[in-house]
């Protein structure tokens, strides 16, 4: 098979080189010129002669649009992120750290899809078919019929996905994919944006579901051109602790269902099992309540959770430090000088240390009051009442702002046996409402409101 040509477009302006530069000839920008596959001229004098029709335009009104059907995956905690199963012609983009359990995870998948009778295929390009069936043996999937291919050249890959047909693939990963096509090495900006265009091309021609498996970089972000998500359409990160026993599956983006939920599995001898109830791993057990301690409810997705916030507030010298781990260090600068000003509790010859428990990532301002009650609860070594919990967003004018689906948030503390809540005054459960039963709510407008309220409870 004939090589296509090759050219190297420059990324800032679009202009064309037949070789490699460090400076694009026609912008001067530096470092911008990515390989890429030369098009070939038209063969005759009419270029659009030889397109097919184009399709007829239609309204919204006239398409007939069914919901897609779902094949479950067989991990309840892996369907919650999406969206309800693996959908026909999808194409699903995973990435995360070296070792947290990418590779696990989809082999047990594949297992109990394959045991549901879905024709299934896993493509190893890091790994040989040996290594693959010892990890199936050590996580007691015995006698697992599971289809692998040890294979990195990518028309090879498209001839086997043509030939076997499987419901679902799986391409381990799709840094290690190569394309003949083009000169450059495994792993370019160009091999990966190329492979995954002709396999997102193949899932939505043949209606095969295929997941990629993606690298990231030292920063956490997935490796290779941006172009790769926004060609999939679904994109999960694994994140936690390799030190840990708990991962999380996060969606950033799904055409098929909600963003932004989360899957929780606990990582055990026998891979990776789902964790039905995630708040008992962000809670630490204590027999009394500690000073510094508040406990929070977020929400990741439509899934409400219960977070402890921890803070340490100790003498610093005279560059005092400001430490946070799960949460955003300059929101927490922010909130020190909101708690300074407007409630009187000042920290500015401390230093301030706060860490959400268990290795979760709280992005959502709804985290603020309960980080200022743990600081404020720290810096005076009083504890919280026990089964306190707080939530709602601070502004800078020391205002407490609602925080979204509150009602869901003091149902998900009732029923957990939380006994106090300190929450925005629009957030207040309405009158008569009995799944609040055992729960003590108060709302409050004002940050000093709180802190007072916080004190008299104590």
């Amino acid at each position: 098979m004939a090589k296509d040509k090759t050219q190297f477009t420059c990324n800032e302006c679009g202009g064309s080189s037949p070789k490699w530069l460090g400076k694009c000839p026609h912008c001067n920008a530096w470092n911008t010129l990515v390989e890429s596959v030369a098009e070939s001229p038209a063969p005759s004098k009419n270029r659009f002669a030889s397109l097919a029709k184009t399709a007829e335009v239609t309204t919204l009104a006239d398409i007939d649009a069914t919901d897609v059907q779902r094949t479950p995956t067989g991990h309840d905690e892996l369907d919650r992120v999406l969206g309800g199963g693996i959908v026909e012609g999808g194409v699903v983009l995973i990435g995360g750290d070296p070792g947290i359990g990418k590779s696990t995870l989809l082999l047990q998948a594949l297992d109990s899809l394959q045991r549901a009778g879905v024709k299934t295929l896993y493509v190893t390009g890091e790994e040989s078919g040996a290594q693959v069936a010892l990890r199936s043996r050590r996580l007691g999937l015995d006698g697992s019929q599971v289809s692998v291919l040890a294979e990195i050249q990518l028309e090879k890959i498209l001839a086997t996905l043509d030939h076997v047909r499987p419901g679902i693939a799986v391409i381990d990963s799709i840094q290690t994919v190569y394309s003949e096509q083009l000169t450059s090495a495994p792993g370019s900006v160009a091999q990966v944006r190329e492979c995954a265009a002709h396999l997102t091309r193949a899932a939505k021609a043949s209606g095969t579901a295929i997941v990629l498996v993606g690298h990231v970089t030292k920063e956490g972000a997935l490796a290779g051109p941006r172009v790769l998500e926004h060609m999939v359409d679904t994109v999960l990160y694994f994140e936690g602790d390799t030190h840990s026993s708990f991962r999380l599956i996060r969606a950033i983006k799904n055409r098929f269902g909600a963003v932004n939920e989360i899957g929780v599995f606990a990582m055990t001898e026998k891979g990776l099992k789902g964790v039905s109830n995630p708040s008992a791993i962000f809670l630490s057990q204590h027999s009394e309540p500690v000073p510094g301690s508040c406990v929070m409810v977020t929400l990741e997705g439509t899934r409400p959770m219960l977070v402890e916030i921890q803070a340490l507030v100790d003498s610093g010298g005279p560059s005092p430090r400001r430490l946070s781990v799960g949460l955003d260090r300059d929101r927490l600068a922010m909130l020190l000088a909101v708690l300074h000003r407007h409630a009187g509790v000042a920290c500015m010859d401390q230093d301030v240390f706060v860490n959400a428990v268990g290795g979760v990532r709280i992005s959502e301002p709804a985290a603020d009051l309960a980080v200022m009650l743990a600081i404020t609860s720290s810096l005076r070594g009083r504890p919280l009442p026990k089964g306190f919990i707080a939530f709602g967003e601070v502004g800078l004018a020391g205002e407490v702002r609602p925080a979204p689906r509150g009602q869901e948030r003091l149902k998900e503390a009732a029923k957990l046996g939380f006994s106090v809540a300190v929450v925005p005054k629009a957030n207040l459960p309405k009158k008569n409402d009995k799944s609040f039963e055992g729960l003590t709510v108060h709302g409050v407008d004002r940050i000093e409101e709180a802190m007072e309220l916080a004190r008299s409870l104590a």
